[in-house]
């Protein structure tokens, strides 16, 4: 049974300057303003990446420019059904969550439940709150099977998430991050749902975030920080001596997972400020329209051109899967609006170049 929920924790140097490099670049955000419809951009883009990543985590196969199909085309991925559902419903997680922070809605149950009917959805809005599991869950090592974690028994979970809601309400004195920190680990602690524990658990984590400011103009991904670093997110967040919840587990010392959470924070917030100075120093150019020119698979066909400066018919009817013939008419359709040039002219050796206009969208 629970006996109150009290972390224990010891913030020391690292996670003391880390907690330093976060407000040094949160600083910064402020005094960096860029073009609004610029910013809109970053936020769209930064909203895909986060699906990208979180999904990822849990073994989504989709791309990042197969999602932006899936949630701005509405295009189907054959044979990948079950990915699109899942980015789907976690897309439509965060936008609620923007909605939540426009409301500036506290964290409550009802929130977080809603949070994982949306993940669990598939993309529709319409969702009741889910109810917390009513059996026993364990979470089992992918190769050998055995037992990783074996979370506390049903009936305890309403009172440990009660007891966990009013200590983020409790402890607004604390840095904002490591409120973040601490919830995330023990909502996945409690692992209050059969499915979609890790996923709930991020939204949790960035609404926390966004509430205490630390919002970044809303264009930071953590979940890209966890899913580049997976080794280390599973090290930090398996703490205790037993893989029991009752035997240790709420009783660890939880500072090295506290650590690593602020310094994925500090890493996520210098990267964006890196790219925010780089739209400033680019004069803040708002390429709205010159993005709205493009259709969907010229678009893609930007990702080639970043790793090439020229590229042939056959890259482009590779990238489409595309026949010869039929890739050679798309790009001598390309060379009619403008969009690409002809560097060779020769039949057997021709090559093309991006037009000179669309070259700052190889930087976004």
């Amino acid at each position: 049974m629970s006996k109150g929920f009290n972390p224990i924790y010891t913030i020391d140097a690292r996670m003391a300057h880390n907690l330093m490099r976060i407000e040094a670049a949160k600083q910064q955000a402020i005094g960096l303003p860029l073009n609004p419809a610029v910013l809109a951009s970053l936020r769209a883009t930064s909203k895909l990446y986060t699906t990208h990543y979180s999904t990822m985590i849990e073994g989504n196969r989709l791309t990042v420019e197969q999602i932006r199909e899936v949630i701005e085309l509405d295009e189907h991925i054959h044979g990948k059904e079950r990915d699109e559902r899942e980015v789907k419903g976690y897309y439509a997680a965060l936008e609620q969550l923007e909605r939540y922070v426009k409301e500036e809605l506290s964290v409550t149950e009802t929130i977080i439940k809603t949070f994982h009917a949306l993940v669990m959805a598939g993309g529709s809005s319409r969702v009741k709150p889910t109810p917390y599991r009513d059996g026993q869950n364990v979470i089992r090592n992918g190769t050998n099977g055995k037992i990783v974690y074996m979370p506390p028994e049903a009936k305890d979970v309403p009172e440990l998430m009660k007891e966990l809601v009013q200590w983020i309400k409790n402890n607004t004195a604390l840095p904002c991050p490591i409120v973040a920190a601490i919830a995330h680990y023990q909502f996945a602690t409690i692992h209050p749902y059969y499915d979609g524990n890790g996923r709930t658990a991020r939204l949790l984590t960035t609404l926390i975030l966004h509430h205490g400011g630390y919002d970044l103009k809303g264009v930071y991904s953590l979940d890209e920080y966890y899913a580049k670093n997976l080794t280390a997110y599973y090290q930090a967040i398996s703490i205790g001596p037993s893989h029991n919840y009752y035997m240790g587990r709420a009783e660890s010392d939880i500072s090295e997972w506290i650590a690593y959470f602020i310094e994925g924070m500090a890493v996520a917030f210098e990267n964006v400020i890196k790219q925010m100075k780089k739209m400033q120093n680019q004069g803040g150019k708002d390429h709205t329209k010159l993005i709205r020119k493009l259709d969907p698979q010229q678009r893609k066909a930007l990702e080639l051109f970043r790793n090439y400066e020229v590229v042939t018919s056959g890259q482009i009817g590779e990238l489409f899967g595309y026949k010869p013939r039929t890739a050679t008419a798309l790009c001598s359709a390309w060379v009619r609006s403008g969009f690409i040039t002809i560097v060779n002219p020769s039949l057997k050796a021709r090559k093309y170049a991006l037009a000179a206009q669309y070259h700052d969208l190889l930087d976004l």
